[in-house]
């Protein structure tokens, strides 16, 4: 006794084990004659364990009462389970064990009743249903189909995204008599309205439409090339992400090195009017890195040199010619407009204006000009101020010495001096703290004349020097080349 299911996955059939589950194989095979199997969902999938079908609205719908039996649709929902069989020689041990799906009874939770739906094994030693799956048949062709329903993608709970479903049942043998009441429809019913409502992706839907393969990835490009242009537009190398190159601007490379801007501009000319024709070069060595861009004036003769001179020999090589990408120059041209909007806004240049910038500066206590005559480098204002006041103090205690009558005159050491030697030090501070009045301001200015005459001397002594020293080399150049002549003559 054999049952024959026509699903969307593939075509099941299933050998009825009557001697074992009499009552669940005669449930089973009146409900397929019924046709109460038709457009039933395949649910619960769980990988390499098993899956659940038999109810024709599915647990998706609000409107699902679990299934039937067939005495239930025959007699009425009284009669909507009946107590299952568990035999004890039946086990869940191979892939493909077909059971009646159980619950406990409401009233005697040691029972357990069955209905219409029913479990199929996707793996082997599932021994876990033993016990609440009663077994009354196996899966004896149509393995292929399993092994779809087992990759089936699912959602949480396992109901397939793609609806899997009983299409068709057909009874090969069925050796019990119809039961009282049972009508076999002429042919198989269309599903309702509560059945279709339940469907997610239909199974004979379109999910993939034919697509060019080149238009697929010349849209991928595209959409990487516009990604890649918004990047460089943040991080301000085009002014922005739509610019488009030139279109009469032409790339050339694998040039030789000794191909000269004259060279290309004279080969090129034949095509059209040359705006500008330049090899790269480096920088620092000004060597060819052998590739030039050359600007037309015409966007035609552009194209007529990029399909007349690619693959040409010039100077024993082949040069490979292109449509140049760079908009190097329209950036250039951009930024620097941009700048000066800039300087003229913020009176400085820069992005933000570099007197702006200089106010901000941290860690600085006072902002320079930097228009100052003067030199800082190695010393700071307050250290340099304190140096002066000491060479000051320094200059006032020679004078003062100077004029001092025990020195025997201006400048010369008398008795005063010795006794100075023999006191010691503290006898000069207590004649330079006498009680002999003096402006503070004419001490000040006497010391400014004073240092400025010692630079000035300073000055004088240095011109000397050089020119004493240049008076000394001319001689002996001039000697030299004296002794040299009379040499030649002897």
């Amino acid at each position: 006794m054999s049952v024959l299911l026509e699903t969307s996955a593939g075509d099941l059939v299933i050998d009825l084990l009557v001697d074992y589950a009499p009552k669940e194989c005669e449930n089973f095979l009146k409900l397929c004659k019924t046709k109460y199997y038709n457009f039933s969902p395949v649910h619960s999938i769980q990988q390499n364990f098993s899956f659940q079908t038999g109810d024709p609205l599915g647990p998706t719908s609000a409107a699902s009462d679990g299934g039937s039996s067939i005495w239930g649709l025959i007699s009425g929902p009284s009669k909507k389970t009946f107590p299952a069989t568990f035999h004890p020689k039946l086990r869940h041990v191979e892939r493909g064990t077909v059971s009646m799906a159980t619950a406990p009874h409401p009233s005697d939770p040691d029972v357990r009743v069955a209905g219409s739906q029913f479990i199929v094994t996707l793996g082997d030693n599932t021994d876990y249903l033993d016990g609440k799956a009663a077994i009354f048949g196996r899966i004896v062709e149509g393995f292929d189909a399993l092994e779809k329903i087992n990759t089936a993608i699912t959602d949480k709970d396992g109901n397939p995204l793609v609806d899997i479903r009983i299409k068709h049942t057909i009874i090969i043998d069925d050796p019990y008599p119809d039961t009282p009441g049972l009508r076999e429809p002429s042919q198989s019913p269309q599903p309702s309205k509560a059945q279709l409502a339940t469907v997610r992706i239909a199974d004979d839907a379109t999910l993939a439409e034919e697509v060019d393969e080149e238009a697929a990835e010349r849209v991928r490009r595209e959409r990487e090339a516009r990604a890649q242009a918004l990047t460089l537009e943040m991080m301000g190398d085009l002014p922005f992400a739509e610019v488009r190159p030139p279109e009469n601007v032409l790339f050339v490379c694998k040039l030789n090195p000794v191909t000269t801007d004259a060279d290309l501009e004279l080969i090129f000319s034949r095509f059209g009017t040359i705006l500008s024709c330049e090899v790269i070069r480096d920088k620092k060595t000004g060597d060819s890195l052998q590739y030039a861009f050359i600007e037309f004036e015409d966007k035609s003769a552009c194209e007529a040199a990029y399909f007349k001179m690619q693959g040409v020999l010039i100077d024993d090589r082949r040069i490979h010619v292109d449509f140049s990408q760079s908009v190097s120059k329209l950036a250039e041209v951009w930024r620097g407009g941009e700048n000066a909007k800039r300087k003229r806004k913020h009176e400085g240049g820069g992005w933000g204006g570099v007197r702006g910038l200089e106010k901000w500066r941290k860690y600085k206590e006072d902002v320079r000009d930097d228009t100052d005559d003067h030199y800082s480098m190695v010393y700071g204002d307050e250290e340099m101020r304190g140096r002066h006041e000491r060479q000051g103090v320094a200059r006032d205690s020679d004078d003062r010495r100077g004029r001092d009558p025990d020195r025997g005159g201006h400048g010369g050491r008398g008795a005063g001096d010795r006794d100075r030697r023999r006191d010691g030090p503290g006898r000069d501070w207590d004649r330079a703290s006498s009680p002999r009045s003096r402006s503070p301001r004419r001490d000040k200015h006497r010391d400014r004349d004073r240092y400025d005459d010692s630079r000035r001397a300073g000055r004088a002594s240095g011109r000397q020097d050089d020119q004493h020293r240049r008076d000394r080399d001319r001689d002996r150049d001039r000697n030299r080349d004296r002794g040299y002549g009379d040499y030649r003559r002897r």
